[in-house]
């Protein structure tokens, strides 16, 4: 099935199949050179709920981390574009997939990191894709095992450096101390956490709509 432009399995196989490509996720990442093509189909889902009238549904682009969200965040208002192993790039090239369309919405949230470094160089590339008459939120990544690294720092600096452009979602510091909420890698999702992840992309909601500006904002705060 397609959506969007990009294969998908059918909803109506459930949440147990989006788990089951997030564990599939999971062991891939494992291993030291994963086999692009056995990292799963990109999972996308479209907003069950309105949340910028008269605008675009904000769009939510992620990697493993995000796969059991997926439904989670259709239902509160989020397109959704998320694949195992996903690269910078590769979700950028998702993010350039929406804008040659004509359908980039205002606010932009990018879960990434779990498969390679994230650089100050990858979060300007997604500024100036973006454009500055937009909102890009950028999710803290945690590392396999639960603790935080350079790409954390990285994503916390570019938020400091554009107050404005960039909304600050601290999946690191939010989920610290919540085992319940990771696989045993201490990285990917259990269902508590994916409703625990979506409660925190869901705050940046607010900021769907056309000349809505973060102007500082951050969560958790």
């Amino acid at each position: 099935m397609l959506v969007d432009g990009f294969s998908t399995s059918r909803g109506t196989l459930g949440r147990l199949s989006v788990l089951a490509a997030a564990v599939l996720a999971c062991l891939v990442i494992s291993a030291p050179a994963p086999a692009r093509g056995s990292c799963g189909s990109v999972e996308t889902a479209r907003p069950k709920k309105r949340v910028n009238a008269g605008g675009r549904a904000p769009l939510a682009i992620g990697d493993s981390v995000m796969l059991l969200a997926v439904p989670n965040l259709s239902r509160i208002g989020y397109r959704v574009n998320a694949r195992g192993c996903r690269l910078w790039f590769e979700g950028m090239d998702a993010i350039r997939h929406y804008k040659r369309g004509g359908r980039l919405p205002h606010l932009v949230v990018v879960g990434l990191g779990a498969d390679w470094v994230i650089t100050r160089a990858n979060v300007r590339s997604a500024l100036h894709l973006v454009g500055p008459r937009r909102v890009l939120g950028l999710v803290v990544p945690r590392e396999s095992g639960g603790g935080t690294s350079n790409d954390a720092r990285v994503v916390r600096r570019a938020y400091h450096a554009h107050r404005k452009r960039i909304m600050l979602l601290d999946w690191a510091r939010f989920s610290r101390g919540h085992r319940e909420w990771f696989q045993p890698d201490g990285l990917h999702l259990t269902y508590s956490g994916a409703s625990a992840y979506t409660k925190l992309l869901g705050k940046a909601l607010p900021y769907s709509g056309a000349g809505m500006f973060p102007r500082g904002a951050r969560f958790p705060r």
